[in-house]
């Protein structure tokens, strides 16, 4: 049996509602058959008041073995780095994070905000947020470079606007059963069994981007990467291929992918145009290509083939 602790910084919560949705496994599989006690989660949880904060000291004090820290929205630092934005069980929420992390044998962050920053941290950041170890496309974050949990681990990050379910489940099945040794981060903490492909990888438009075939919202056929700012050709994670629901994904039902499971996000700072349309260079080269091509070596090829 392992200990989780779950608690929620600057979010809108969409990442508990992925969690709570999960398939494989599911919520109730996690504690009947993998042995997860959820000691604390701010949605599920039915302790209030000072049962929570009893919770808490009994971690911090070791009273109670936690195996898990999840954290899950970004670490309010504002106002001027007070962290009084954001309080919780009478003290700010970045002092239990600073406090409860380094008790944790693995620390886990979910979504965007936590992992690094996520639309909160978007400029001019009035909240001052940042994700535990990461601030976009900077390391440090909250906990620092640096920082490690007790079994030697930086944090594990689980991106995504929310998250999918099922990369949540799992990671915590593996630290349930033992088998998280097994798990390689890649340069930015994300398990690499979920976030080495890219999200076309399974895409049903793959063709379509191919040959150049250019789609638009309320099309069936064509690729969106052309037109509506599909990311999709440079955003690793496997929403193609473990579908959400085990039905489909962004792509499948016609919406650009945004590239939420990558540090950038969201990318160009949401400047206006850069949302659901693909900015270019005159109006006809798209500044961003696939990884490993330029924009314009990529569209002479189009151009020739």
């Amino acid at each position: 049996m392992i200990n989780l602790l779950w608690l929620k910084g600057g979010a809108c919560g969409g990442n508990t509602m992925s969690f709570l949705s999960a398939d494989q496994p599911n919520v109730i599989e996690l504690v009947q058959d993998f042995g997860v006690r959820i000691i604390y989660h701010p949605t599920i949880g039915l302790e209030i008041g000072e049962q929570v904060k009893e919770i808490l000291h009994d971690c911090l004090e070791e009273r109670i073995a936690l195996d898990l820290f999840v954290f899950e929205g970004s670490v309010v630092q504002g106002p001027a780095g007070t962290g009084s934005m954001n309080i919780f069980a009478d003290r700010p929420m970045m002092e239990w994070v600073a406090l409860l992390a380094p008790k944790a044998r693995y620390v886990m962050a979910v979504g965007d905000c936590a992992a690094w920053g996520g639309i909160v941290a978007v400029p001019p950041n009035p909240t001052e947020s940042t994700g535990l170890q990461h601030h976009k496309k900077q390391r440090g974050g909250f906990l620092g470079a640096d920082f490690r949990s007790r079994a030697g681990w930086p944090v594990i990050n689980i991106p995504g606007c929310p998250a999918h379910p099922d990369w949540m489940t799992q990671i915590i099945v593996a630290v349930a059963t033992g088998r998280i040794r097994d798990i390689e981060l890649d340069e930015w903490g994300r398990p690499r069994t979920f976030f080495t492909s890219f999200t076309q990888t399974g895409c049903t438009r793959t063709r379509a981007f191919a040959k150049g075939r250019k789609g638009r919202f309320g099309q069936r056929d064509g690729c969106l990467y052309y037109e509506v700012g599909c990311r999709g050709s440079m955003t690793r994670s496997s929403c193609n291929r473990i579908l959400w629901n085990r039905t489909s994904s962004k792509t499948r039902a016609n919406h650009p992918c945004l590239g939420c499971t990558e540090p950038g996000f969201p990318h160009h700072d949401l400047k206006k145009g850069s949302v659901f349309k693909t900015m270019k260079y005159l109006g006809l080269v798209p500044r961003e290509a696939p990884e490993g091509a330029t924009p314009l070596g990529f569209f002479l090829k189009k151009l020739i083939r």
